[in-house]
């Protein structure tokens, strides 16, 4: 019988419900979750945006974090954005989570803090 791995990753934190300037509080971060199946198909929620993606690796933004896809044959199969569904087949080798890093603004800004 194949095996299949499911993980479902929530953040959490004092940022989750965390008020901003006017205090009022922002909108609960969405989920995320990871099913992967035989090391060949793998289903993602929460996905913002698909960075970049080819036969050696995609890279996808979700709310914890930058996640790079490594493997080979990678293909996207469906992806949707307004569920932040996607579906990726080949042969999966690795799972990589990297901090999403804002951006500090322009120069001037930088310049004026």
């Amino acid at each position: 019988m194949p095996a299949a791995y499911s993980i479902t990753v929530t953040k959490q934190g004092r940022d989750r419900h965390a008020g901003n300037k006017t205090g009022a509080a922002q909108p609960q971060q969405q989920s995320h979750g990871l099913a992967l199946r035989d090391r060949r198909h793998l289903a993602v929620t929460g996905v913002s945006r698909v960075i970049s993606c080819d036969e050696s690796a995609a890279v996808l933004e979700t709310p914890l974090g930058n996640l790079t896809i490594g493997g080979q044959e990678l293909q996207i199969g469906e992806l949707s954005t307004q569920s932040g569904q996607v579906q990726i087949s080949g042969r999966i080798e690795y799972l990589q989570y990297a901090e999403n890093q804002q951006s500090g603004g322009g120069l001037l800004a930088r310049l004026f803090r």
